[in-house]
């Protein structure tokens, strides 16, 4: 059996007259932490968006466990196990930091709107197990003690943070972030690889993120995909991405003679 979780199949993304993303193909193993990085408007978000049914493949497909997903909705990619963050925070503002997570877990509560109507046995239970459930995610990043202050009480840094546990609280198979270290200070950021590495191997995920940090991807990413133009230049460990050609010249531009 093969232990490919996730694999695009020469995907393109095409607004109008632009490509965004120009036959991208990549495979993804079960447990990997993979990274994908390019100079600013790569086409990195679009790929994010295309993996979770934001926007449908102009063409490609994309594959999970061995099945395509074309055509599916963001809620039901989520279903079968792939979460994300976003580039720009996307937190319920009016929401508690312990709502925010609560969201997240119920998408696969079992009990119907009858129990919750009629106060069952079950839906009590399976409510007390999901708070359980999200203030164990929050202690993971010391969150807990902010359980029930807003989250846009929160600073950026423990928004973003939010934004990790709310997408952990899906149960996912894979995890897609999004530039989670944006707005963080140097001792945040090298928190948050020792936390990513601890949650992908005590949750056994799988793991993608996009991140300007060289320092962070370089650190932690296991295989890494360049994106320049919508199209892949490069792939590999770290070592060979910093001492590629094509990627030195695609973050720094080619000298002239």
């Amino acid at each position: 059996m093969s232990d490919v979780l996730l694999e695009a199949k020469n995907i393109t993304m095409q607004f109008g007259g632009l490509k965004a993303v120009d036959s991208l193909a990549f495979k993804i193993h079960k447990g990997q932490l993979a990274g994908l990085i390019g100079p600013n408007g790569a086409g990195k978000t679009t790929v994010f968006n295309m993996l979770t049914g934001v926007y449908q493949p102009t063409e490609g497909e994309v594959i999970l466990e061995g099945q395509s997903i074309k055509g599916l909705k963001p809620f039901q990619i989520s279903q079968r196990g792939i979460a994300r963050t976003f580039q720009n925070i996307r937190l319920f503002k009016k929401l508690s930091v312990l709502d925010n997570v609560l969201i997240a877990t119920h998408q696969h509560v079992k009990y119907s709107l009858l129990n919750s109507l009629l106060l069952t046995k079950s839906f009590t239970e399976s409510e007390k197990n999901q708070k359980e459930k999200a203030m164990d995610l929050l202690k993971i990043f010391s969150l807990e003690s902010k359980a029930n202050e807003l989250s846009s009480s929160l600073p950026y840094g423990q928004q973003r943070k939010l934004e990790i546990v709310r997408a952990l609280a899906t149960d996912p198979k894979i995890i897609l972030l999004d530039e989670p270290a944006a707005g963080m200070n140097h001792s945040e950021t090298h928190q948050l690889m020792d936390t990513i590495a601890k949650i992908r191997e005590d949750f056994k995920l799988t793991v993608l993120l996009i991140e300007h940090d060289m320092k962070l991807v370089m650190g932690i990413c296991e295989n890494i995909f360049v994106l320049d133009h919508g199209m892949k230049i490069e792939e590999g460990q770290p070592a060979k991405i910093q001492n590629s050609k094509k990627v030195i010249e695609a973050y720094l531009g080619i000298e002239e003679a």
